[in-house]
């Protein structure tokens, strides 16, 4: 039995190298895209977790110094007195975090990085600020339910509430991909 691509022996695979971005006459095969698992998401945002966590605990420290000796060493009462803004500048501190790194670099966080996963949009491509944003929200601010409701609502896709409003997927990154971007040699001249 033939397959149906011999038909597509004189179209390139290869993107079009031409300014106008159109790709007028190109025409490409299905894109396999590789979603990553629920566990390696989880993984990276525990590693991302706990990277953000000791950096705001850090932060956190050098800013109430000042206030210690005000409160005579009880900074149980510094964080009780509060209320719900440490919440809320964690949050915030979170949300900076994925917001920079999955629309600013390569769409990885460091956890994302450590297990080979990468937020795109719907076609693979690298996400802008406005969709990185939405996506970390759900991610920073209501995670759990974010997730409950994308587990309980799920699509073909793995995406969160907030990966849905985004138009925004975590894949897995192929080993040719992560070779090609490993494989950047720099010299001095």
């Amino acid at each position: 039995m033939e397959s149906s691509t011999s038909n597509n022996n004189n179209n390139p695979s290869v993107p079009s190298s031409s300014s106008s971005g159109g790709g007028e006459g190109i025409q490409r095969g299905p894109v396999e895209i590789t979603l990553a698992s629920w566990g390696d998401r989880f993984l990276a945002w525990l590693v991302d977790f706990i990277l953000v966590s000791i950096g705001l605990a850090i932060l956190f420290a050098l800013i109430s110094l000042p206030f210690w000796f005000s409160y005579y060493g009880n900074m149980e009462r510094v964080f009780r007195d509060t209320g719900p803004l440490s919440y809320i500048i964690s949050s915030l501190g979170f949300l900076a975090y994925w917001t920079y790194f999955e629309s600013s670099t390569t769409g990885q966080s460091i956890g994302k990085r450590l297990l080979k996963i990468k937020t795109t949009d719907l076609g693979g491509r690298k996400i802008d600020t406005k969709s990185a944003i939405i996506e970390s929200f759900g991610k920073a601010f209501l995670l759990p339910l974010d997730v409950v409701l994308g587990w309980i609502f799920t699509n073909n896709k793995r995406q969160r509430i907030f990966n849905r409003i985004s138009n925004t997927i975590v894949i897995k990154l192929k080993p040719k991909e992560i070779a090609a971007a490993e494989s950047v040699r720099y010299t001095k001249d």
